[in-house]
């Protein structure tokens, strides 16, 4: 017998029929003889009309009222779940997030979870088998209902996970496992077996949409194993947890992978925008008269090529922020042009960041060359470039995206893992 998490997003539980199929996967682990705490987001499109209405009522929604508001969602949830459980002879029951409690800070619509009190629930597995959680959601310093931002669901799982030393959060969604690639882009996409902490953080940071990033950092924190899975399988055809090497992809510790690849993914992320300033005098405090006031109107800069000119008196300066962030970039670098003393600004959105990620890199050479070259012979130009230990990202035109993806795919041996 083991304590398990499982996880089920917006789309798993989106109608009462996916709801009744979510509960046939908690009812095989309860037959297995297992305890199960169950976290749940709201179902799909819940959460939406829920801003919507708030936006409606005020144009400058109190954010403590808000998160009273859009946190409903995951407690209908919860209690359909329950109540659909009940029907199936399982013993089970819907908590909130103060019932835990979940404990956070009071920063309302983005608060961080700072305790988690398992008394209740480890006395309730006692006499229970299913805890059904609404996640997205705790309780804060003030005693109000606070949410945890986007992804907040998964991040919950994840806590209880740790707190309750769980031996595994299954996070049940609508694709079945971490893939090589988008396998919408490319029809020989992979689905990986395993992946390590730092490979999916990678992933989930640079445009997969499997996992939220906060969540999977939480995870390799706590050492919390989650297996991605898809909800849309068939309960009745596994016996239980008899067996860890589920159909889905096991994120663990990458002393858990026996054979790593040198290249374990390539992520893409459409969410970019390319700032540029020519002409920028080339003196000590340049960087921060651009960047400071970037910062301070929080507005995150990734990316950064710097090409000075023949005579060293001027600098051309590229960099990239958030797609949503463009036209607030650039309004506040057209404010501090008297500082900057720049010749002239752009800004464009039609642009694509490409990533190839891989634990292996770290003992392999020539992974940035092979890019490079791959990408030379296709005719695709790099507009910028940064690297870290397991990553190495490119920035290029968006009409390239594709080709590039499926370049690198087959350049890395992914077609066939």
């Amino acid at each position: 017998m083991a304590l398990l998490v499982l996880k089920f997003g917006g789309t798993s539980v989106a109608d009462i029929d996916r709801i009744r199929h979510a509960a046939r996967h908690v009812k095989r682990e309860v037959d297995a003889g297992h305890k199960v705490a169950v976290v749940v987001s709201a179902m799909a499109g819940t959460t939406d009309q829920l801003i919507t209405w708030t936006k409606e009522a005020s144009g400058s929604p109190d954010r403590v009222e808000y998160d009273a508001i859009v946190s409903t969602g995951e407690q209908v949830t919860a209690g359909l779940l329950a109540m659909v459980l009940q029907e199936m002879n399982v013993s089970a029951r819907s908590w909130l997030g103060w019932q835990i409690p979940i404990k956070t800070n009071s920063a309302h619509c983005s608060a961080r979870i700072t305790n988690v009190d398992t008394a209740a629930l480890e006395e309730y597995f006692k006499t229970g088998s299913a805890a059904i959680v609404a996640g997205f959601q705790g309780v804060g310093s003030d005693d109000r209902v606070t949410t945890l931002g986007r992804g907040g669901s998964d991040t919950s799982a994840v806590a209880i996970s740790a707190a309750l030393k769980a031996r595994r959060c299954d996070i049940y969604t609508d694709v079945d496992g971490v893939y090589t690639t988008d396998p919408r882009i490319v029809s020989k996409a992979q689905k990986l077996t395993r992946i390590s902490y730092e490979e999916m953080l990678e992933m989930a940071s640079l445009g997969a949409k499997v996992l939220q990033t906060r969540s999977v950092e939480l995870a390799m924190v706590h050492g919390v194993r989650l297996q991605v899975r898809s909800s849309f399988d068939d309960p009745e055809a596994d016996q239980g947890d008899g067996n860890m090497d589920r159909p889905g992809t096991l994120v663990c510790d990458e002393e858990e992978i026996v054979e790593q690849q040198v290249v374990s993914g390539i992520a893409y992320s459409k969410d970019e925008a390319k700032v540029t300033l020519t002409r920028v005098a080339d003196r000590p405090g340049i960087a921060a008269a651009i960047f400071g006031p970037l910062a301070q109107s929080d507005i995150n800069v990734d990316m950064i090529v710097q090409n000075v000119s023949g005579d060293g008196r001027y600098t051309d300066l590229t960099f990239t922020v958030p797609m949503h962030d463009l036209e607030r970039a650039l309004a506040v670098l057209e404010s501090c042009k008297k500082e900057i003393t720049y010749e002239k600004l752009s800004g464009t959105s039609d642009v694509v960041k490409v990533s190839a990620i891989g634990i292996g890199m770290r003992s392999h050479a020539g992974v940035a060359a092979k890019m490079f070259q791959e990408l030379a012979e296709k005719g695709i130009n790099i507009l910028a470039i940064t690297t870290s230990e397991i990553k190495v990202s490119i920035l290029i035109d968006s009409a390239y995206a594709e080709l590039a993806i499926r370049t690198l795919h087959t350049a890395y041996g992914l077609d066939e893992v």
